[in-house]
């Protein structure tokens, strides 16, 4: 799997992301992403109901996170943890507030 760092990304304009998509953009095997579900609390992707994971923009974000503090940075698990538990900086509540009406503004063009 290619290595790519987590500034040098460019996410397609989508909301949801396959398991396979999410790989190939982060560079993160998927048994890694299924793993990473069962020890970070806030990679959560959405389930089809045939039991697929549907990533959004933010999950992949998260994804580049967590790569850049464990791989990078060399955090344990338990240390990514407790780096991520910290409160936000109005930075990245200004940048989910974003995510969030993007997402809004994508359905909106879907329902019309």
């Amino acid at each position: 799997m290619e290595k790519k760092s987590t500034s040098d990304v460019e996410l397609p304009d989508k909301l949801y992301f396959k398991v396979g998509e999410a790989a190939a953009l982060t560079g993160v095997a998927p048994y890694v992403l299924r793993f990473w579900e069962n020890e970070f609390k806030q990679l959560r992707p959405e389930r089809t109901s045939a039991g697929q994971r549907l990533y959004r923009r933010r999950d992949i974000e998260l994804i580049l996170r967590l790569k850049h503090l464990l791989y990078e940075k060399k955090f344990t698990i338990e240390g990514a943890r407790r780096h991520l538990r910290r409160p936000a900086s109005p930075t990245a509540r200004d940048e989910a507030l974003e995510e969030i009406r993007r997402e809004l503004i994508a359905l909106r063009n879907l329902l019309s």
